[in-house]
This record gives structure tokens, C-alpha cells and sequence, in this order.
């Protein structure tokens, strides 16, 4: 079991859209997620492993946007963590675009401005605009379970997208670190982005326009993929100090081939409980 950090702490709730735009538009996160490349052929090399690795056809899509980050936890701890995802997250911007799950599932995703489901003022756009849904996203496949031959426990989850924001497909990606590439600690947790799944392929090369999606996006990605990296490790770090919990869990976290990922077991009752960001304090 990896040495765990002292001082843990969760990411601290926004408390509205200010709290947003402080949290995950303005604040610069500790860590530099975004993928760089020493050139256009490594770059291209990657993206085009990764799209194969997730069954997408790489020809579809003229920007592939790829951040990443460490994280000290099992990946089927921090794969489990992303099943979670909802509109009460602590890691996503809910107040200025609501993660709304169509029929309580999460293969089916509304991301609402502000929260609204309809424009305000019977309005049919905002300044010419179709932003409602910001965008859709549809689950093409969730791979919770690694293949038996896969060497790096890769899981993920691949949503299609469409609406007003020039997604073209989703993904948040966990594998097991690689060491042969200079890679330490149990987990790397990627979130990639792709243009173009319905040929908006004039986006990429409106160069204003693709900078400041570039620069939003960058900010927002890091920040999530921040949070969540804090929520893992913190409440890992609760797991451990509260012995009912380790003992239920200990197998399923530390396991050495990491094969069993999602646990059927009860979570046994008692003065124990599943650790709660809300119920603690950031010093942030």
C-alpha cells in the first residue's frame, strides 16, 4: 500500500456561480494537467493511440484536447469516484453549467447553464446562441472492467456529445501508471475531449474562437481533474482511519492485480460511514 500524504484535505463546495467562476475559471490549480508534446508528430502519435484504445475512428476529429493527473489511490478506487458523478459534485462548476443526469443515469447527461432546462424570458437563445443543453452527452461505452490481457487496468468512460458546445466526445480515462514511461505513483486519471463527432470541422479553424475554448477548457479540466484527485485522496485517507471501513474495503483497494474493482459486499453498519466533503473544513 503507497505511503499516504499527511494533512488530506477535500475540495471545498462552491457556494454559487461566484464561487464558481473563483474555483474553477480564475483559481490556477497546483499541478499542470495539460498533455504537452514536444511536436505535432508526437502529439499526433498519442492522439491517435488513445482514440484507438477507446474504438473512435481518429480521422473524425481536428482537435483532441488531453489533460492528466496523478492520483495516490487504486484505479478502481478513482474509477468508482467517477461513477459518483452528479449535480451535487464538489468537482465540477454545477452553478454555471448543471450536470443533470436524464432518469437518474449516468449514461445519459444534460449539462444545463446555469442550471436552466429552458431559456429565460421566453426567449429561444441567448444572443443567437443554442445553448440549452450546453450539451448532451451519450454514453458510447463504460469500460469498468479491464480485458485480461490489458496490462495497465485501463477503465473508462465515453460519452458522444452534441448541443451548443463544440464537443464532439468525452472521456474520463483511469489506468494504472506505466513505469517503462518514467511514470510513478498507482493511478494517472485523464479526462480527453475531441471536436468534430458531427463534422464541425470549421471550429478549428476559427483561431480566436479555438484559443479562448482552448483557455476556458484548459482552466476548468485542471481544476476538475484537481478536485477530484483531492476528493480520492482524501477520502481514501478517511477509509484508513476508520478500521470497519479498511477492513470491508482492503482488498478491493490494494489488491495486487487489481482485478475486482466494483464491490458487491454491504458496507457494514455501524459508527462507521462513507467519508462526506461537506462534514470537513478546506483550508483553500
Amino acid at each position: 500500500m503507497p505511503n499516504r500524504p499527511s494533512n488530506i484535505h477535500p475540495p471545498k463546495r462552491s457556494p454559487g456561480v461566484l464561487g464558481d467562476i473563483w474555483y474553477f475559471l480564475l483559481r490556477k490549480p497546483g499541478p499542470d494537467t495539460l498533455l504537452r508534446f514536444q511536436n505535432a508528430g508526437d502529439r499526433d502519435n498519442y492522439n491517435k493511440r488513445i482514440l484507438q484504445r477507446l474504438g473512435i475512428k481518429p480521422d473524425n476529429f481536428t482537435i483532441l484536447n488531453i489533460h492528466q493527473i496523478d492520483v495516490n489511490a487504486p484505479p478502481s478506487y478513482v474509477f468508482n469516484e467517477l461513477l459518483k458523478w452528479s449535480g451535487d459534485s464538489t468537482c465540477w462548476p454545477n452553478y454555471i453549467a448543471r450536470f443533470d443526469r436524464i432518469m437518474d443515469e449516468l449514461e445519459n447527461i444534460r449539462i444545463l447553464p446555469f442550471g436552466w432546462s429552458k431559456y429565460p424570458f421566453g426567449m429561444k437563445s441567448l444572443m443567437g446562441f443554442k445553448l440549452i443543453p450546453l450539451f448532451l452527452m451519450n454514453a458510447i461505452r463504460f469500460k469498468s472492467i479491464p480485458d485480461s490481457f490489458d496490462f495497465d487496468n485501463a477503465r473508462y468512460l465515453l460519452y458522444k456529445c452534441s448541443g451548443g458546445y463544440p464537443i464532439g466526445f468525452f472521456s474520463m480515462y483511469v489506468r494504472s501508471t506505466i513505469a517503462e514511461l518514467g511514470e510513478t505513483g498507482p493511478t494517472k486519471l485523464f479526462v480527453i475531449v475531441g471536436f468534430n463527432f458531427y463534422g464541425k470541422k470549421d471550429w478549428a479553424k476559427k483561431k480566436f474562437v479555438n484559443r479562448i475554448w482552448q483557455a476556458v477548457h484548459n482552466r476548468v479540466t485542471s481544476n476538475v481533474l484537481y478536485r477530484l484527485k483531492m476528493l480520492c485522496e482524501w477520502r481514501l485517507d478517511k477509509i484508513h482511519t476508520q478500521p470497519d471501513l479498511l477492513k470491508h474495503f482492503e482488498s478491493d483497494l490494494w489488491s495486487s492485480d487489481e482485478s475486482c474493482i466494483i464491490t458487491s459486499t454491504p458496507i457494514p453498519t455501524g459508527s462507521c460511514t462513507i467519508p462526506n466533503p461537506d462534514s470537513h473544513g478546506d483550508p483553500e
